[in-house]
């Protein structure tokens, strides 16, 4: 079983938008839409604190969650949307005849219609460059445009059902393209810092079981 997909470490995101303007570039999408949104959360009062200015806030980027069931698939009537082998959801725009019942489906709101071609669009993980080769490793910039644009090390990307040791994230240093979410590198600060399983998040599900997942450490205020 395949099941790609992409974890962001919210407390290391700035919401510095060029996952947004790598994602447009990358899949030429039209202006005025988005595949992917960088939505600030917040600010909210620390836990335990009563007044501003004691508040926190963090970003969340949000894509297609390539849900396990997803409920755009479900709608479609012409069979466009489908949930392929890799676990990633995708839109045949031969089948696509822009009804719309997909965007109305999903719980995220992720997906739109082109106007100029009358087909619906969303984040296909970028799968002009993920299907290219046998497997993930020293995929080098075969991975998603949002991925290998995040100079913050924010988002990686890897096959959930090998674990989160399968995930990559790409910038470069030290003569190393591909770094891993979970592993111990002489500099600390080019790895990602300790987790714990329950500060690992998945966007609200609404039966459809979204696959994407969020590191947060702290602020409290989001749950699961």
């Amino acid at each position: 079983m395949t099941q790609l997909g992409i974890i962001t470490d919210l407390n290391r995101c700035v919401s510095c938008l060029a996952c947004v303007v790598a994602c447009k570039q990358a899949n030429d999408v039209p202006v005025g839409n988005f595949w992917l949104k960088v939505l600030r959360i917040g600010p909210n009062l620390k836990e335990g604190a009563t007044s501003y200015p004691d508040v926190e806030m963090y970003y969340l980027p949000m894509s297609c969650q390539h849900c396990e069931n997803p409920l755009c698939v479900e709608v479609c009537p012409t069979g466009a949307s489908v949930k392929q082998e890799d676990g990633t959801v995708q839109i045949d725009k031969q089948k696509c005849i822009g009804c719309q019942f997909c965007v109305m489906a999903c719980p995220y709101g992720v997906r739109y219609l082109n106007e100029e071609q009358r087909v619906v669009e969303k984040c296909t993980l970028c799968e002009q460059l993920t299907s290219q080769g046998e497997g993930l490793e020293n995929r080098g910039d075969k991975i998603p445009r949002c991925v290998y644009a995040c100079q913050g090390r924010a988002r990686w990307f890897g096959d959930f059902d090998k674990g989160l040791e399968d995930f990559q994230g790409s910038l470069k240093a030290d003569g190393v393209t591909n770094y891993r979410l979970i592993e111990e590198l002489p500099d600390k600060e080019l790895v990602v810092k300790p987790f714990t399983e329950d500060e690992v998040y998945r966007l609200p599900d609404a039966g459809n079981d979204p696959v994407g997942r969020f590191i947060l450490r702290k602020p409290r205020k989001w749950r699961s």
